[in-house]
């Protein structure tokens, strides 16, 4: 059976088969197996200071190293102009949750950490260093974080698992100096929160008058209904829906462990005032459903979907495989779905999010990432999509759009200046113009690399 896909931003549509698509699905796996070992790595530290002989390295090392020393001991805020501390932040798991896999430990989670530092590099200048811990330990993760603030000047938490994770990020969001910031949650939430935005618009709905549904209750969905409350959303018109069923106040297995699952419990008390006891009296009338769960196909049913009202919304981001193929949503009546992959339209990734928000942040040395700044930054992204031209096949930029990176980045910034959290208040000319800058210099030269051979071509297929 032919599925018509559209190949976004006015490509035209192309007629494909369900089996091209899920082999199309499959091809980034297959390539990841043979690039890694040849590859042996994606990240890797270059100079950045002038060598022009042997005798610079008494400038840059001993002993002419000593004067910057002496004058940092004696001005520690000297560290951020003398130093690379005022980019460089720390990528930290303990593999406990890795993306759809689960708890597969720090070594293997290690590939994820690695890339994710690779798109701070590319996509915002960011220099990030993947730090995978050997405990699950919290209060080991957060005492290793406290102790690595000299040298670094920011930190993204990654895939660790609730309950453990709402606790360190908020203790250490308390007790350090630097921001700290949960990508898992801040991050995806970001993203899904401007894909709903956009969305809204093209079906026509208000964000204010549309039944949610949060489909999963880990940490991405908890936050995505925080932020999504920030925007307007009402907390009555969502059902949250964990592995046991809809949220609703006679849920005595989360009752029972309230104080772990504080924010669990707050939504049985105060959402779903639909009552929905049942997955499908959850979707029956249901607008949007944001689904952050297990990694499907089948996790979301086809019959669900057609319980949706007219012009439905379909997030299905779980990765590598999300909770339901689109083609499968768009059979059942959804009118716009979106994933977390690069390979079909509407990629709601993390991607989108970090990079530019890191930026920002580092830009104005600010002391913490705010929910206001993730709205700031979701606002943007949405605006970046619209100026370029909504359709339901493009909802929030891509990758390749490189203008929303800068353009995020000015956005949290500004935030941050206006909520008196920021080091520095450069202004919105300075800001852009430093953004810009440092992001494309960090792609240049990964062309350049390339161009020149010392990024070796992959091997042919």
């Amino acid at each position: 059976m032919a599925q018509k896909s559209k190949k976004g931003k006015g490509q035209g549509i192309q007629l494909v088969t369900k089996e091209e698509l899920l082999a199309k699905a499959k091809k980034p796996g297959e390539d990841a197996k043979k690039l890694h070992p040849f590859y042996k790595g994606k990240i890797e530290v270059v100079p950045k200071c002038v060598i022009r002989s042997f005798d610079d390295f008494a400038i840059w090392y001993t002993p002419g190293v000593a004067e910057p020393c002496k004058m940092i001991k004696e001005n520690k805020e000297l560290v951020w102009t003398m130093t690379n501390r005022w980019n460089t932040i720390a990528v930290i798991s303990d593999g406990t949750r890795i993306l759809g896999l689960g708890d597969i430990g720090p070594e293997a989670g290690l590939p994820v950490m690695e890339g994710k530092s690779l798109l701070f590099k590319y996509l915002g200048g960011v220099d990030a260093f993947p730090l995978c811990l050997g405990t699950k330990d919290p209060e080991k993760i957060i005492e290793t974080v406290k102790i690595l603030q000299p040298s670094i000047g920011g930190v993204n938490l990654e895939d660790i698992a609730q309950p453990k994770c709402f606790y360190i990020l908020d203790r250490l969001r308390k007790e350090c100096e630097i921001p700290v910031w949960h990508d898992d949650q801040q991050g995806t939430a970001t993203i899904e929160v401007a894909g709903a935005i956009n969305a809204a618009k093209i079906v026509g709905k208000k964000l204010d008058e549309m039944q949610f549904v949060l489909f999963g209750a880990g940490a991405a969905n908890i936050a995505i209904g925080r932020v999504l409350r920030a925007v307007g959303v009402k907390i009555e018109n969502m059902v949250q829906i964990d592995s046991k069923g809809p949220l609703h106040p006679d849920r005595k297995d989360i009752e029972a462990v309230k104080d772990q699952y504080a924010d669990k419990w707050m939504l049985c008390q105060k959402s779903n005032k639909r009552g929905a006891r049942t997955i499908e009296e959850a979707f029956k009338g249901a607008d949007i459903v944001i689904a952050a769960s297990k990694p499907g196909p089948d996790t979301i049913k086809k019959e669900w979907i057609k319980l949706m009202n007219d012009k439905a919304i379909v997030f299905a981001t779980a990765n590598p495989i999300p909770e339901i193929w689109p083609w499968e949503a768009k059979e059942a009546g959804a009118y716009i779905v979106a994933t977390g992959r690069s390979d079909f339209p509407n990629q709601i990734n993390n991607s989108l999010g970090f990079p530019g928000i890191f930026r920002g942040t580092l830009d104005v040395k600010a002391k913490t990432i705010t929910d206001e700044m993730c709205v700031a930054a979701a606002y943007e992204l949405a605006k970046t999509a619209e100026d370029r031209g909504l359709s339901e096949d493009y909802i929030v930029p891509t990758m390749d759009d490189w203008e929303v990176f800068p353009r995020e980045a000015v956005a949290v910034a500004l935030k941050a200046i206006e909520q008196g959290i920021a080091r520095e208040k450069p202004s919105r000319q300075e800001l852009t113009e430093r953004a810009e800058t440092i992001i494309k210099r960090a792609r240049d030269q990964a062309k350049f690399l390339m161009k020149k051979g010392f990024i070796p071509p992959a091997p042919e297929e």
